[in-house]
């Protein structure tokens, strides 16, 4: 049973009035590439997942049956790509970059690395864009159900002269905001669930040197 599978399961369940909360955590790296112009032409995303998470995809796929933590050669080969084999029409990958008011189209993504570290799943994949200038790029990870908490733990690796700022969200605050949205839905809507993962999520915005 993949992430979105697991997260199939808590949607079809009515959200809390009291609270919102994640079933899965995931510490994310961005690394982007360049055309060497100071546009932006893709991201490689590394999702390390929670050890608890982990074990249930060991679990699901037969993997780790002594229980040691370390994967065989074969079993990592089996598990390169394990959260990308479903991908449902309309799914955006769980990260947003927007450029102004425009939002970024991301190519499918493509598995480029797989591990496992201190019992966490640590996957790696690929996304190319078309060349957008890095210079004010709002890049935000999270799952619109949050089923899934994204942290950006990072490294975030940026050409050079770029960096980054990254707003925390406070989680009273979005807390707060997620009961007023609850409280304009009827039940038959909260039953159906409601996208409120932005409101919970890390923000970085990327600020470029203009070249000399």
């Amino acid at each position: 049973m993949t992430r979105h599978a697991l997260a199939a399961l808590i949607a079809a369940l009515p959200l809390s009035p009291a609270a919102a909360h994640p079933h899965v955590f995931v510490d994310v790296a961005l690394r982007f590439q360049d055309d060497g112009a100071g546009n932006l032409t893709g991201v490689e995303v590394t999702w390390s997942y929670d050890d608890f998470f982990s074990l249930l995809i060991f679990a699901d796929m037969g993997l780790d049956p002594d229980g040691d933590g370390q994967l065989t050669e074969a079993e990592l080969k089996r598990l390169r790509g394990f959260d990308l084999v479903e991908w449902p029409e309309g799914f955006e990958g769980d990260l947003y970059i927007h450029a102004g008011g425009q939002k970024i189209a991301l190519d499918h993504p493509v598995p480029t690395g797989i591990r496992v570290e201190a019992g966490r799943i640590v996957a790696t994949h690929t996304r190319s864009f078309a060349p957008v200038p890095a210079d004010g790029l709002r890049v935000e990870p999270y799952d619109p159900t949050y089923y899934v908490d994204y942290t950006l733990a990072g490294p975030v690796i940026l050409p050079a002269g770029c960096a980054y700022t990254i707003r925390e969200p406070d989680l009273d605050e979005s807390q707060r905001a997620f009961r007023d949205m609850l409280a304009q839905l009827s039940a038959e809507q909260q039953y159906e669930g409601v996208e409120v993962g932005n409101l919970f999520s890390d923000t970085m915005v990327i600020s470029c040197r203009a070249p000399s």
